[in-house]
């Protein structure tokens, strides 16, 4: 595909303007795989298209569910089209189970305690600062989005996760929790008054925990690659296997019922 100039990279992206309409871009995935806020880094053949394909299948999910999300088309399995978004530097984590760095944060809380309804936290994007959490109260403080925005961030996200927990339990798997990301539409893409977010970015096998059948043990997601204590050829193939077989899973939730 035809691309304009690259406005941005990050660790698993590129972005493009795109060549002919100035209200989208291209997003192109890389074969990169990232732990430690960028401590750690490698490359795995075909990751890239198998993060696009995951992407793809989830954002078809969403606009099909009426979701205001910036996917437009995956013309190519490394390839997504999108709108063009002012992105939030925030990360929006919805939790079902409690795991993880949620733990570290509680140590009060047992692992696999649920959350009913959904906890919805927010993060910081700042990898030199670990991606502090931030309140919704600091967050319109610092003028990242304003308290009408920070409420509809919090419905959306639990919109979606639940939208993905329904598709992923179709399966056996459970969503233990999702990160997401949105943005401010532009130019033609903007709601008259100004205020809609998109989902915008990518949701792929690094955005979640899955685990099948409810086993930690069975991850499937890329916190095998984060647990590793070593990371050689074997530990690379089988990450690839997993952000394989969930593709494959994901293609799923683009089949009509």
């Amino acid at each position: 595909m035809l691309l304009g100039p690259k406005l941005t990279e990050g660790k698993t992206k590129q972005i493009y303007a795109h060549p002919t309409d100035s209200d989208l871009v291209i997003l192109v995935h890389k074969d990169g795989i990232t732990a430690g806020d960028g401590a750690r880094r490698n490359e795995i053949v075909g990751k890239g298209a198998l993060a696009g394909r995951t992407t793809a299948n989830v954002f078809a999910l969403l606009n099909r569910a009426g979701v205001a999300t910036h996917f437009v088309s995956a013309p190519e399995p490394t390839v997504t089209v999108a709108r063009r978004c002012a992105m939030l530097p925030l990360e929006v984590v919805t939790r079902r189970l409690a795991t993880g760095s949620y733990l570290r944060r509680h140590s009060e809380v047992v692992e696999g305690q649920r959350f009913d309804p959904l906890l919805v936290e927010f993060f910081l994007k700042d990898d030199a600062a670990h991606d502090p959490q931030i309140s919704a109260a600091e967050i319109v403080a610092q003028s990242l989005a304003t308290s009408a925005e920070v409420d509809q961030l919090v419905t959306v996200a639990r919109q979606v996760f639940s939208l993905l927990e329904a598709a992923w339990a179709a399966q056996t798997v459970t969503l233990v929790d999702l990160k997401i990301e949105f943005g401010r539409p532009t130019n033609s893409n903007a709601a008259p008054d100004g205020t809609a977010l998109l989902v915008a970015d990518v949701i792929d096998n690094d955005s979640w925990r899955i685990w099948p059948g409810g086993e930690k043990g069975r991850m499937l997601d890329k916190q095998v690659y984060r647990n590793a204590t070593t990371v050689d050829e074997t530990l690379l193939a089988d990450v690839h296997a997993r952000y394989a077989q969930v593709a494959d899973l994901t293609a799923q939730f683009t089949r009509e019922a």
